[in-house]
């Protein structure tokens, strides 16, 4: 399930494209390799086909609950982080979306854990101007490397889109220059 480019702006550009961390599929796959034992075992063991039969049926019934079931969400999941704000979309049939404009991000903030630490993901915090004021973003893989890059994004469009010290000298000449010739 690929991102749709047709929600950017016309100016705007993908600069990180997420999907949250591998380990969100530690315990689904977990569940694939017991069903799997589970239908193996009863075919050995099993005295009849029809215990066989509803093992069988029990533990796809598991698998694409909690394994199938996972692996598609995260799948459906995007963080996508742009030149011009962030987005995020979760949900494969009921979609939930909500997007964070750069210019009204005011801190950017990670955690993790010693575990998560090792396996190179952790929780983004985005502290935005707004009324919902804080998104927390779980599993981002490289989570130290997404919050300096999500830093460098804000700060390159606070200063792309702010009023300078040059902006304002060109004003001040322009008026200069039209009083003078007036």
């Amino acid at each position: 399930m690929a991102f749709p480019e047709s929600v950017l702006t016309k100016d705007e550009r993908v600069v990180l494209h997420l999907h949250p961390h591998w380990k969100v599929l530690v315990r689904p796959v977990l569940v694939l390799v017991a069903a799997i034992v589970a239908v193996v075992s009863a075919a050995i063991f099993a005295s009849s086909n029809v215990l066989l039969l509803g093992v069988g049926v029990v533990a796809l019934i598991l698998v694409l609950w909690l394994s199938f079931w996972p692996w598609i969400n995260r799948r459906a999941t995007h963080y996508v982080f742009t030149t011009e704000r962030v987005i995020m979309r979760e949900g494969v049939f009921a979609r939930d979306g909500r997007d964070i404009p750069l210019n009204r991000v005011n801190d950017v903030s990670f955690s993790h854990s010693f575990i998560e630490r090792l396996l190179g993901t952790g929780k983004l915090t985005i502290e935005s101007a707004g009324e919902r004021g804080q998104v927390v973003l779980d599993d981002i893989p490289q989570v130290e490397k997404v919050q300096s890059q999500l830093y460098e994004l804000t700060e390159a469009h606070h200063t792309a889109h702010s009023f300078g010290d040059e902006d304002r000298e060109a004003i001040v000449r322009e008026l200069r220059e039209t009083t003078a010739t007036e």
